[in-house]
């Protein structure tokens, strides 16, 4: 608490009325992004726009209020929302109350595991997922996002498919029988509005003005256009055939999802354990019932299909009323109204005498008025375990993002972060947002950055941009009954473009190029797998630790020699000769368990290879630690060696190092008069008695000897 104050009043230190002015303004800047933003991200989430608001009103003002950075924005971002919608569709309906509940009750398990780490002083766990993974993953996350939103910006409805590619071939496949032109022709708007406004006049709010005209033209040209129908003002056969089919398909499939809930209750409750044979006969009934769940599941899907396929057209009737008849079926086109009718199908039966139709484009529709109710989420054991393993994934994510969106900032104002204490305000965010209903958030890169230059002082920018979320969710959230979705889903499209970093991949390639390699791989498995969007993090995660494990394994062991400067480098690298008599290796890296034998085989192949060795020093600078094998091993080799009547010492031997010789006694097998201090000490020491009576004219070890090119090009 003492550090919190401390923030506090840091952020008083010499404040005016001038920084308190630029707060405001800052605030209410970021505001205007984020009020549209949110709806879109929760829309990506699987949740009601107005749960975009909840997630936009607590969490900016607590991650300010507790975290480290001053201008970074907290909220509803992009890829938080996919990872939230892939984890919780598995488990329920997108936009359900269930629904709902679990993405409450995960902002609240991501809250607690952020709040965890932070407070053990964990932020450094983050580095389990490397920067080319990350890159793979961002890159993969932008493509699925905006080709998630194709169906909103062309108007058409379907199921989504086991894999997010052939979703997007559907989707093909579906605009291909009809999609609505009026709900492209906004979302297109949307889109050149925003990028009209960034080119010309970037300090206009252009995502708060592409709402603003969009809505307004969708409410002036009825753009929504929807009914409730009976069954009988439907004149096609076909449709009605169908209709019932799905809904006897649909009655059915719930009958026996209850009768199998019931069934693994008392199985879960133990009602049936008392009595192995009753238990055995209820487990293959319940996996009966399943498979039966799931065939007519799938039939479900196929009418659905059907349903949303049939194109309807209204003529009007004697008495006023409009009848339905599918245009294929008319055989008078002039009759026909100007407007396409499509059925509204949803996973519920179709109530025959009010079947939803619609006819023109999708609109946000209601948002309740006021503020949430808040309440702890609904604690439940199964659940939470489901989730965890998730959770941990958006937590870690989550923070990456936030910690480098406020590193990226840090760098331009010279302001100190604290990663534990940013870990802190992202966990109770996310606590105290999940009683008001949020869902997990984060930093926001293009909020924050919109933070940053419009002025803000200090984290109470973030205070005001949550006020203005409140006065809107309080007075102004009919407004958004209009705003077409089509341009939520343009509005993503657009955040999610800054997403996209090719430049990444290159620079990883150019780095190392087994981190291309990754990041390439972890993009194409994240593209695969999705909406599995786990499975590609945990693929890429692997191989870098596999990487590292490798690595750690196998460290660099150099021959040296003298070059130009006078100083040792690597002989191979330099183009340098080696002396014959005289080995000087260094061991780059900790000497432990997972290395010790690599030292032992490469001491061994110097011994065979150079036929005249008299004396190898090991430049132990580079031993940052050793662990008992490490010691093991080096002994072994001290005996090895002598014992073929080859000499070794050790030189610029570190203090952690030498303890462990001195407690192992290690040292005196070595002879401390074969330790030396530094790697010139070692080869004054032993060069006369190695050369003495040899053929090397001049030693590598004391004058600069390079390999003939001629000789170079044969060894290649």
């Amino acid at each position: 608490m003492t550090k919190i104050a401390d923030k506090f009043s840091s952020w008083f230190e010499n404040y005016n009325s001038k920084f308190l002015r630029a707060d405001i303004i800052s605030g209410l800047t970021v505001a205007l992004v984020l009020i549209p933003q949110s709806m879109a991200y929760a829309e990506l989430a699987g949740l009601p726009p107005y749960f975009g608001l909840y997630a936009a009103f607590i969490p900016p003002m607590l991650a300010a209020l507790f975290g480290s950075s001053h201008q970074l924005a907290t909220g509803p971002v992009a890829v938080v929302s996919l990872l939230t919608a892939t984890t919780l569709e598995p488990l329920a309906t997108a936009g359900t109350q269930q629904y709902i509940a679990y993405a409450v009750l995960l902002a609240l398990i991501v809250g607690v595991f952020q709040f965890t780490l932070g407070i053990l002083k964990l932020g450094l766990v983050v580095n389990f997922i490397s920067h080319p993974v990350v890159n793979g993953f961002s890159n993969a996350a932008a493509i699925i996002i905006a080709s998630s939103q194709l169906p909103k910006l062309l108007g058409v409805y379907l199921d989504k498919a086991p894999r997010h590619y052939e979703t997007i071939y559907r989707v093909f496949q579906t605009a291909g029988h009809y999609f609505h032109w009026p709900t492209l022709i906004m979302g297109v708007m949307a889109f050149g509005i925003m990028l009209g406004l960034r080119r010309l006049s970037p300090k206009l709010p252009n995502v708060l003005a592409a709402v603003v005209i969009t809505t307004v033209l969708s409410w002036g040209f009825g753009f929504e256009q929807t009914a409730e129908v009976d069954i009988a003002q439907i004149r096609s056969e076909v449709v009605k055939q169908t209709i019932d089919k799905f809904n006897r398909t649909f009655a059915l499939h719930a009958r026996l999802s209850q009768k199998r809930a019931g069934l693994i209750q008392d199985l879960n409750t133990g009602r049936v354990s008392s009595d192995a044979m009753a238990e055995l006969e209820a487990r293959q009934a319940t996996e009966r019932l399943g498979l039966q769940v799931e065939l007519l599941h799938a039939e479900a899907r196929k009418y659905r299909r059907r349903l949303r396929q049939f194109l309807l057209s209204g003529v009007s009737s004697s008495d006023g009323n409009l009848s339905y008849y599918s245009v294929n079926e008319m055989a008078d086109k002039n009759a026909m109204d100007n407007r396409m009718w499509r059925l509204k199908v949803g996973n519920a039966p179709l109530i025959t005498d009010r079947i939803p139709i619609i006819g023109g484009g999708d609109v946000v529709g209601h948002i309740p008025q006021g503020l949430p109710a808040f309440s702890i989420p609904e604690l439940d054991y199964h659940v939470i375990l489901h989730l965890l393993p998730y959770a941990a994934i958006i937590s870690l994510l989550g923070f990456m993002e936030a910690i480098s969106v406020a590193k990226a900032m840090a760098a331009k104002t010279g302001q100190r972060l604290d990663p534990n204490r940013e870990l802190i305000g992202q966990g109770l965010a996310n606590i105290c947002g999940s009683i008001a209903k949020s869902y997990p958030t984060s930093g926001s890169f293009s909020r924050s950055a919109v933070n940053l230059q419009s002025g803000a002082v200090s984290g109470l920018s973030s205070v005001f941009t949550s006020l203005a979320v409140v006065i809107v969710l309080i007075f102004f959230t009919p407004l958004f009954y209009h705003l077409p979705q089509s341009v939520l889903a343009a509005i993503i499209m657009m955040a999610v473009v800054g997403l996209i970093n090719v430049k990444g991949f290159i620079h990883a390639w150019q780095a190392q190029w087994y981190d291309g390699a990754i990041s390439i791989i972890t993009l194409v498995c994240t593209l695969v797998f999705a909406p599995n969007l786990d499975r590609g993090i945990l693929i890429g995660a692997g191989l870098s630790i596999l990487v590292f494990l490798y690595k750690s394994m196998r460290p660099k062991i150099v021959d040296l020699s003298l070059d130009v400067d006078r100083t040792l480098h690597d002989a191979v690298a330099s183009g340098l000769e080696e002396c014959r008599y005289i080995d000087v290796v260094r061991f780059d890296g900790p000497l432990f368990f997972a290395n010790a034998s690599y030292l032992e085989e490469q001491i061994r192949n110097r011994r065979r290879s150079k036929k005249d060795l008299k004396h190898i020093i090991i430049s132990a600078g580079s031993i940052s630690d050793i662990d008992s094998s490490g010691e093991e091993a080096l002994s072994l080799t001290v005996d090895r060696v002598r014992s073929a009547g080859i000499d070794i010492s050790l030189s610029s031997v570190n203090r952690s190092v030498m303890k462990v010789l001195r407690q192992t006694h290690l040292i005196i097998k070595i002879g401390e008069d074969h330790i030396y201090p530094t790697i010139e000490n070692a080869i004054d020491a032993v060069h006369e008695m190695t050369h003495r009576g040899g053929k090397e004219k001049d030693c590598p070890l004391t004058t600069v000897c390079r390999i003939a090119r001629s000789r170079l090009k044969r060894e290649n």
